[in-house]
């Protein structure tokens, strides 16, 4: 995006400069190598903004979906990778961002929660994600974890 921004700004200075040439200094054409300078900083940015790409290994255990278990990787930014639904997946991730800032949060300490046992199933997640480093675990040994778990999918599976 902001290549083509960059772009579009210098193809409009250049075409203002080319209709008034003479008409100030300000509107002297952009010379070449100054442009290719600015294109080649903005591909630079671009490069940068891809290799912070969201990459996040999702490793899960004992879901009682055999296919379900086993270790993922999910890039977002574009969706992709192998987890089985990146695109749902990294849209439940923003989502989710939107409502309480992080999805990764742990269930707080003080949290009052049923003593209701949800099953045997374990998560990681580990990566990173909006440009900081996650390590997130997942379980279902109390209500509190099975909302938790839930809210998470389809980044983790389902274990109804």
């Amino acid at each position: 995006m902001l290549r083509r921004l960059t772009l579009t700004a210098a193809a409009s200075f250049a075409a203002l400069s080319a209709a008034a040439p003479g008409a100030s200094a300000a509107a002297a054409p952009i010379p070449l190598p100054v442009l290719q300078e600015v294109l080649q900083n903005t591909a630079d940015t671009d490069d940068k903004a891809q290799d912070t790409q969201d990459r996040l290994t999702v490793t899960t255990a004992e879901t009682g979906n055999r296919a379900a278990n086993g270790t993922y990787e999910l890039t977002c930014g574009p969706a992709g990778g192998t987890h089985p639904e990146p695109r749902a997946a990294c849209d439940r991730l923003k989502e989710l961002a939107g409502e309480d800032g992080d999805p990764f949060a742990p269930v707080p300490q003080d949290r009052m929660c049923t003593h209701q046992h949800g099953g045997p199933a374990t998560a990681r997640i580990t990566g990173t994600w909006n440009g900081r480093n996650v390590d997130a675990k997942f379980n279902q040994g109390n209500g509190c974890e099975i909302s938790r778990w839930r809210q998470m999918e389809p980044v983790l599976p389902s274990v109804r």
